[in-house]
């Protein structure tokens, strides 16, 4: 039988405790001989006597009953509960997310998963890891660059459709690439898409990059981070662009992403919560949804590392805010 963790007598103590009381003994010298409170005695006493005839065959009268109460006035009815499980059915998001999304405090979104079985505990624990985070905004600043293909109507994955292979589909279409800067303080984000990868496109982007972060109030960057990627560590332009700034380069070992993991983090959520979260009639109509996604994400989408703050409310020096 389960006992509570907190149980003051197990079910042997339970039935010796009532064998006592059935004795002669008082319930005060019931609880004394079993070091127990005078309370618990006169609970499982008086629970034994209501118990049914079939409650003592059975031993369900020795059983803990649930701590939960009998009634939950505040408690969400199913018409309030089933936005929160439909956006949960249709992005996968977890508790921190979908609170920007609904407008509900995370810990509501989480016991509304949990009750509906959609938000089992994790099993495992997690890795070991070192974080670390820059004392301003805009002294470190995170670039990388991901990849997209191109198309003229959804894939197989949402149509069903295999007539067209893949490659039959890159091309013609090809790919295009997110260059993808972010703050490490306040993990603000700014992203161009282009079709080229190349030195001079990622040193044009990081030159923008950092006019946008000076419009915020920020300073110059201390450093900028970025991956062995050729683009970075080859590109005599983008080495310019770092001198004008007087800007150091931190080029992350080889194999380990994890340095430069806020950056690789935000790369993840723009591929889940924009380029893969919708089936979009072509690329360019994707295209066109980046810059709302953006201003969502920086302004608006509570961002866990921050508190369930958006990267806004890091930046110091905004307009209009009291810093």
């Amino acid at each position: 039988m389960k006992v509570h963790a907190n149980a003051a007598l197990g079910p042997a103590g339970r039935i010796a405790l009532c064998e006592l009381i059935d004795e002669g003994k008082t319930l005060r010298a019931a609880a004394a001989a079993l070091n127990v409170a005078p309370a618990t005695a006169h609970r499982w006493w008086h629970r034994r006597q209501a118990a049914s005839e079939e409650d003592l065959a059975s031993g369900a009268w020795l059983r803990d009953r649930s701590s939960c109460p009998q009634r939950q006035p505040r408690r969400m009815s199913p018409d309030q509960e089933e936005p929160i499980l439909r956006a949960r059915k249709e992005t996968g998001l977890g508790p921190g997310r979908l609170a920007g999304i609904c407008r509900r405090a995370r810990s509501t979104i989480w016991k509304v998963l949990h009750r509906n079985g959609l938000s089992p505990r994790r099993s495992t624990p997690r890795e070991s890891y070192r974080r670390y985070e820059w004392s301003r905004p805009g002294a470190l600043l995170h670039v990388d660059m991901a990849q997209l293909a191109c198309f003229d109507r959804p894939g197989h994955v949402v149509t069903g459709d295999r007539t067209r292979t893949g490659a039959e589909k890159r091309a013609g279409f090809g790919y295009v690439y997110l260059h993808c800067v972010v703050d490490d303080r306040s993990r603000y984000a700014y992203v161009e898409q282009h079709r080229g990868k190349d030195g001079l496109t990622a040193a044009a982007v990081l030159g923008r990059a950092i006019a946008h972060f000076a419009a915020l109030g920020m300073d110059p960057p201390e450093a900028v981070m970025s991956d062995n990627a050729f683009a970075y560590r080859k590109s005599s332009a983008f080495r310019a662009v770092l001198e004008r700034y007087g800007t150091r380069q931190i080029l992350t070992p080889p194999y380990t992403p994890r340095w430069n993991g806020k950056v690789e983090r935000f790369i993840q959520t723009l591929k889940r919560e924009w380029a893969y979260a919708h089936s979009w009639p072509h690329s360019t109509e994707r295209s066109r949804a980046l810059a709302s996604f953006l201003r969502y994400y920086n302004r608006r989408r509570p961002h866990s590392s921050l508190g369930d703050r958006p990267p806004i409310s890091r930046v110091h020096n905004l307009r209009g805010q009291d810093s």
